[in-house]
C-alpha cells in the first residue's frame, strides 16, 4: 500500500498522541526526569545498654605529697579513688590495690622493701553513678627511696573490672637508734672497764656512715674535751675508747675526741 503525505502526517499525530497517553497512564515506566513517587520516612531507633565497665575517674595517694616514712615503725599510706558506673556507683563490690617500688611490678609477691597488697580497700560514699573508695598501705621505714606505683583494679556487679593507677614518691629517711646509756658500772680509781656493747640500729630507709664524738655532761661547750663530768675530778676523752670488735684491747682502741670522727667500715645498711 502506498503511503502518501496526508497518512504520513495522521500516523505522526497518532503516535504522538499514544505517547503522551503512556506518559499519563504508566509514569512510573516512562519518566522524563526525577519521579515523585517517593515520600520521606523517619524511623526511630532504640537501644539499651546494660554491663557498662566501670571507669576509674582519679587516684590520689598522700594528698598528691611525697612520703616521709616513720623512724623504726610503719606509715599508713592513704590512697583515694574515684570510681564511676553507669550501671551505678552502688554495683561496685570489690576494690584493691598494690603499692609497688617501680622497678617491680603489680604481681610481685609482697616485700616491705619494694611491695604491698591491699586486697579490701573500703568504701567511702556512693552518689548516682560515681563512688569513692580508699585504699590504705602500711609501709615500713625501710621501704626503698624513690618512685613506686599505686595500682588499683576495681569490680563490679557483672564482674567487670577497670584498673589504673598513679606515682608516688617515697623520701629517703635518715634515722638510727642508739643504745641511750652506757654504763660502765663501779670502777676503782685507775681501773680499765670490759667492752661495753652499743648497740646501732637503722631506722631509716638509707645506708648510713657513722661518725663520733664526745663531750662531758649535757653542754658541748662546757664539757670540751672531757669524757664524763664527776663530782670530784673529771675524765677526759682520751680515756674513753671504741672499737668494732670486743676482743680489741683497750690500749688498740681509738680514743674519742671533740670533733666528728667517721669509723671507717662501720656503715648501717638500709634493713632488707
Amino acid at each position: 500500500m502506498r503511503i502518501t503525505k496526508k497518512n504520513k502526517i495522521t500516523l505522526l499525530i497518532l503516535l504522538v498522541i499514544f505517547i503522551i497517553y503512556l506518559y499519563n497512564i504508566l509514569p512510573s515506566v516512562i519518566s522524563w526526569g526525577p519521579s515523585s513517587n517517593y515520600e520521606n520516612v523517619s524511623v526511630r531507633t532504640t537501644v539499651n545498654v546494660t554491663q557498662a565497665y566501670p571507669e576509674i575517674i582519679n587516684i590520689t595517694c598522700n594528698n598528691g605529697a611525697s612520703v616521709t616514712l616513720n623512724a623504726g615503725t610503719t606509715y599508713t599510706l592513704i590512697c583515694l579513688v574515684q570510681i564511676r558506673d553507669y550501671n551505678g556507683g552502688n554495683t561496685i563490690n570489690s576494690t584493691n590495690g598494690t603499692f609497688y617500688y617501680y622497678l617491680n611490678e603489680s604481681s610481685d609477691p609482697d616485700d616491705n622493701n619494694v611491695h604491698y597488697t591491699n586486697t579490701s580497700c573500703t568504701e567511702n560514699s556512693t552518689n548516682g553513678y560515681y563512688t569513692n573508695w580508699t585504699c590504705a598501705f602500711s609501709v615500713w621505714y625501710y621501704a626503698n627511696n624513690g618512685t613506686w606505683e599505686a595500682n588499683i583494679t576495681v569490680k563490679d556487679d557483672y564482674n567487670l573490672t577497670a584498673k589504673d593507677y598513679t606515682t608516688v614518691t617515697i623520701d629517703p629517711l635518715y634515722a638510727l637508734n642508739v643504745t641511750p646509756v652506757i654504763d660502765f658500772g663501779n670502777r676503782a680509781v685507775g681501773d680499765t672497764t670490759p667492752p661495753i656493747p652499743a648497740n646501732i640500729t637503722n631506722f631509716g630507709n638509707m645506708d648510713i656512715n657513722v661518725s663520733v664524738y664526745g663531750f662531758g655532761g649535757n653542754n658541748e661547750v662546757t664539757g670540751a674535751g672531757l669524757a664524763m663530768i664527776c663530782e670530784v675530778r673529771n675524765i677526759t676523752l682520751p680515756n674513753e675508747r671504741y672499737d668494732l670488735s670486743s676482743a680489741t684491747p683497750y690500749d688498740s682502741m681509738t680514743p674519742i675526741t671533740g670533733a666528728a670522727t667517721h669509723i671507717t667500715g662501720l656503715t648501717i645498711p638500709q634493713q632488707t
